[in-house]
């Protein structure tokens, strides 16, 4: 981190330059990094996790509705269906780091955790972005039907692909 970045340590004098990545205090050991960086990813995950669980949950009961089990036509089994699916991976990805952590704990195996839950967290984020999309369509099949249905899921996908990838993508060009 640098003085401009807002960094107490520097702006307090202390003269000593950033080492690395500019999240990183220049006295903070590369063990240290891993360690704050593998908490700051799990205190993430939970975030994500919540989300999920709730939508997943959600996807589960509506197979039990009269209103479902009476009225949805192929589309909309299907749709739902592949929602499911996509929650289901979402929580395998976002729950895999923390199940690494547990059961790699003090075998020195951060560095690994850290590079393999960076993967599978953004690769749990599409699916949870497909899932919410997929749920979206879902709900307004049933609810409005039609071209509509497709409009409104389409814009609440960009919307997620917008706030969670692009803006971060174009903040790490820059």
């Amino acid at each position: 981190m640098t003085i401009e970045q807002g960094n107490p340590t520097a702006s307090q004098g202390s003269g000593v330059a950033s080492q690395g990545g500019a999240d990183q205090d220049s006295e903070e050991t590369h063990q240290q990094r891993l360690t704050r960086n593998l908490h700051e990813l799990l205190q993430e995950l939970r975030v994500a996790q919540a989300g999920v669980q709730i939508l997943f949950g959600f996807l589960l009961s509506i197979a039990f509705t009269e209103v479902y089990v009476r009225d949805a036509n192929a589309f909309e089994r299907a749709t739902h269906l592949i929602a499911v699916l996509f929650a289901v991976a979402s929580v395998g990805l976002l729950t895999a780091p923390a199940a690494w952590h547990r059961i790699l704990f003090r075998q020195g195996k951060r560095e690994e955790i850290m590079r393999l839950a960076t993967r599978t967290t953004i690769a749990g984020l599409v699916c949870l972005s497909l899932a919410v999309a997929a749920s979206v369509l879902l709900l307004a099949e049933m609810v409005i039907g039609g071209w509509a249905a497709f409009v409104i899921a389409g814009v609440c996908a960009a919307l997620i692909m917008l706030l969670w990838f692009a803006v971060p993508m174009r903040e790490r060009a820059d």
